[in-house]
């Protein structure tokens, strides 16, 4: 009985040992993307975990784009003395300031409360317009640093850590040009937010999941979207800046989780040479068993050849290919119209 048992044993190892060659040689003939896919195909808890953390940012994000709607709207007011100079088609700039009050308190608003009622509509639009070009600056100047130097994680990291506690110093400002200059910053941190959560969403899982998965940074966003009007009505008594602090300190709450949590891209490692900070990424999110996975891994490293490229050679290779830059210009005129429908979301939230 010992030595039929013993001749099993022997049989099955020796079948083993002819099957890992067999295996070995069709994981060498694989790409890195295709023997990444044959990891991460499926999602499993730690897929979801991870894909959860990383669509986070983008709650805090549509709160810090849309929340000049309310810190740097214009309060209503009334007439304190009803007489033929003031009525309710009055121009307040024209009536002294014993005739009219706010109806809420004046440090509702950045322009009750620095005296803005009469500012040019240059001076009064400039935060939200500072804000906005500084996401187009900061598209332009961190947009390469997640491919080349800093990675996808470390780069939604740095870009969340700047719009966060720059929101938090807004709530400190004494002026319309402290208070710009605060916004600008701002917009240049949120700028890689969406596009580096979206990057790492979708590298998180296989194509099976892909587009699945690469909704939730939208639906975040939304649900962040949707929270501000109930933010704004819980501290409608309040002044603004409480506003930007309750939205602010969440925010750099998580970053904390962010930092210790969130996994880089497996994909990004191994092109940077970083092979064993790789695998272990792969190891704690992988969708397969330990035993499949092992098999896997011992394939990659050695097939892989580090890739330093030109920062600039995305760029070059973009106009080079028609498709990818009509999809790109697609894309451009698709974002444009959707921000076509900022004023109607405006309108809404004044009337909120």
């Amino acid at each position: 009985m010992a030595i039929s048992t013993t001749s099993q044993d022997l049989a099955a190892t020796h079948s083993s040992e002819q099957e890992t060659p067999r295996l070995n040689q069709v994981l060498q003939s694989l790409p890195l993307d295709e023997t990444i896919e044959k990891i991460m195909g499926g999602f499993g808890w730690s897929q979801f975990i991870q894909s959860i953390l990383v669509s986070v940012p983008s709650f805090f994000d549509a709160q810090q784009t849309f929340i000049s709607f309310y810190a740097d709207a214009e309060p209503k007011w009334h007439c304190t003395t009803f007489n033929t100079t003031c009525n309710i088609g009055s121009n307040i700039c024209q009536l002294p300031k014993s005739a009219w009050s706010w109806n809420e308190l004046s440090h509702n608003s950045i322009i009750s409360e620095w005296g803005l009622e009469c500012a040019s509509s240059f001076i009064t639009s400039l935060p939200a317009s500072s804000y906005f070009i500084g996401n187009l600056v900061g598209g332009f100047t961190l947009a390469m640093l997640g491919d080349f130097y800093l990675g996808r994680k470390n780069l939604l990291y740095l870009s969340f850590l700047i719009m966060s506690t720059t929101a938090l110093m807004t709530a400190f400002s004494t002026n319309i040009w402290m208070y710009s200059s605060l916004r600008f910053v701002s917009g240049i941190g949120r700028a890689s937010i969406l596009s580096c959560a979206l990057i790492l969403l979708t590298e998180r899982v296989g194509k099976r999941w892909r587009g699945q998965i690469g909704t939730m940074t939208f639906f975040v966003y939304s649900l962040g979207l949707l929270s501000l009007p109930a933010v704004a009505y819980m501290n409608r008594g309040s002044s603004w800046r409480i506003l930007y602090l309750c939205t602010s300190i969440p925010a750099i709450s998580y970053c904390i989780i962010a930092y210790f949590f969130v996994y880089e891209s497996p994909r990004w490692l191994f092109m940077q040479g970083h092979d064993i900070e790789a695998i272990s990424v792969l190891k704690r999110i992988a969708s397969i068993d330990v035993s499949s996975l092992d098999s896997y891994l011992s394939n990659i490293a050695p097939r892989q050849e580090i890739s330093r490229a030109n920062p600039y050679k995305s760029m070059k290779d973009l106009f080079k290919r028609r498709w990818a830059l009509k999809r790109i210009l697609a894309t451009m005129q698709d974002g444009k119209g959707k921000f076509h429908c900022l004023p109607s979301v405006q309108q809404v939230a004044y009337a909120a």
